[in-house]
């Protein structure tokens, strides 16, 4: 029994795989199930028209896909398998009916079967395979191993470079305190040496210990013989006039001192009353000041000596020049007068009870005789101004003031002058010896009497028994000591 003939089948993308039930012809095909809405994203999207001349899903290329020329495999990477084409579906519409919109419908054009794209070519990632690990070298070949640089392209360690200056090593500035306290203490030390040996090149010296026959022999302790002159060679007329020293020409003494500093005990400073009546070598007996009038030091040296039995080791002598300059360049003396002085003469004019007197007052107070005792009152103030002028020369605020023992020594090298073979340093320890507990007393005298050279003053036991105690370093007793 003939069949009637069947529609022909068309085969639509999305389909099942299996034939449909056929269409007849003049009906609508069935419209594809609406999918129930996924909750889970948006429904699906239609398949797109394919363009003209693109290769149909699942077609067969002609012919195999030229090989490619083979490439590094450490520098290609190596797509994927293809994308599966999607299952076709089959249609029961007429060939030559279009396909509804809902189904597209793709036939190739006929006798122009696609070309499928040719495949690109394989690309292979880099091999990545684990070195080994090696194993331990020997400490000698460890040795000669290349460097980093030589790892890095360089030259290996060990091969033929360049020859390089070595670098300059780098300086520290260390701090060194001790070095720092080492200078300090040597310029501590340096400087006051400096300036002694300066100055004691400017003192004035004179031979005024020269030797003679009969000279006494040393005798325990230190003795000074300290004269105080009225010269006034390194006086201005302006200074003169100032001071009132007068225009007296030469040099006459009126202050004569021993300083006599024993082995032992207190240092002693004695006055020697200028009108004391003596011998004098050459001139017979008159006061005591003749000779160095007559003379000068070396007389009136030669004269104490044979007057005392003791052996001058040290000679000062210090004249108005420059003894104001002196007490003012130590910022004056600080002296206490029991009563007020006045004595136009010396240009004195001074109120009782303690007070700094400058180097014009201080002249004027060593050089008066207006008390009722005269000289012997005189000596005593002389005695004072000595020790006052020694303690203040020494304390603090002059030695460690520039401004003030400058000065001081400018001032000391220009009044005094020294013997031959005395120094500064000398003076310095006088000054240090009288700074102390000193005692302070006259020559013990017969009292006075009247010679060809007017009222003077005797010498008698007392004054031998005096000289003896210090001739034998014994300390002098008490009836012998005078405040006068």
């Amino acid at each position: 029994m003939n069949q009637p003939p069947q529609p022909p089948y068309r085969r639509v993308p999305g389909g099942s795989g299996r034939p449909p039930e056929a269409v007849p012809p003049g009906s609508r095909p069935p419209a594809p199930p609406v999918p129930a809405p996924n909750r889970a994203g948006p429904p699906p999207m239609p398949p797109r028209r394919p363009q003209p001349g693109a290769p149909q899903p699942g077609a067969r290329p002609p012919g195999p896909p030229r090989r490619p020329a083979p490439q590094d495999p450490r520098t290609t990477l190596t797509p994927g398998p293809p994308p599966r084409p999607a299952p076709q579906a089959w249609s029961r519409e007429p060939a030559g009916r279009p396909a509804s919109p809902a189904a597209p419908i793709h036939t190739p054009p006929p006798g122009n079967p696609p070309q499928a794209a040719a495949p690109e070519p394989r690309r292979y990632a880099p091999r990545q395979e684990p070195e080994p690990i090696p194993a331990a070298e020997p400490a000698a070949q460890r040795r000669t191993r290349p460097d980093a640089g030589s790892r890095r392209g360089g030259p290996p360690e060990g091969a033929n470079r360049p020859p390089t200056a070595p670098a300059a090593p780098k300086r520290t500035r260390k701090r060194h305190p001790l070095r720092w306290f080492l200078v300090l203490l040597l310029i501590l030390v340096l400087l006051p040496v400096g300036l002694l040996f300066y100055y004691d090149a400017k003192l004035h010296r004179v031979d005024a210990l020269a030797g003679y026959s009969g000279r006494p022999a040393g005798s325990p302790g230190t003795t000074w013989l300290i004269v105080g002159t009225d010269s006034r060679a390194d006086l201005s007329q302006d200074q003169k006039d100032k001071l009132a020293t007068g225009d007296s020409d030469g040099a006459r003494t009126d202050t004569i001192m021993l300083a006599h500093l024993p082995p032992s005990g207190s240092a002693m400073l004695i006055s020697i009353p200028r009108d004391l009546y003596v011998p004098i070598p050459g001139m017979g007996s008159h006061k005591i000041n003749a000779a160095f009038n007559e003379g000068g030091p070396q007389l009136l040296v030669r004269t104490v000596e044979d007057l005392s039995g003791l052996r001058i080791d040290h000679y000062a002598e210090i004249g108005f020049g420059g003894f104001d300059r002196l007490v003012d360049a130590v910022g004056g003396v600080e002296m206490c007068l029991d009563q007020p002085l006045r004595d136009p003469k010396a240009g004195l004019r001074l109120k009782s009870g303690c007070q700094r007197l400058d180097g014009a007052q201080a002249l004027g107070l060593v050089r008066t005789r207006a008390f009722p005792n005269a000289d012997l009152e005189r000596v005593v103030n002389q005695r004072k101004f000595l020790t006052a002028l020694m303690h203040r020369a020494l304390s603090p605020s002059v030695l460690l003031n520039p401004f003030q023992l400058v000065p001081f020594l400018n001032g000391a090298v220009d009044a005094l002058t020294v013997a031959e073979g005395d120094h500064l340093w000398h003076l310095a320890w006088l000054a240090y010896k009288l700074n102390g507990d000193t005692v302070t007393t006259t020559v013990p005298t017969g009292g006075s009497t009247y010679t060809d050279d007017g009222d003077s003053l005797a010498t008698d036991q007392s004054t031998a028994d005096f000289f003896d105690y210090l001739r034998r370093g014994k300390p002098v007793p008490a009836e012998l000591l005078s405040a006068t």
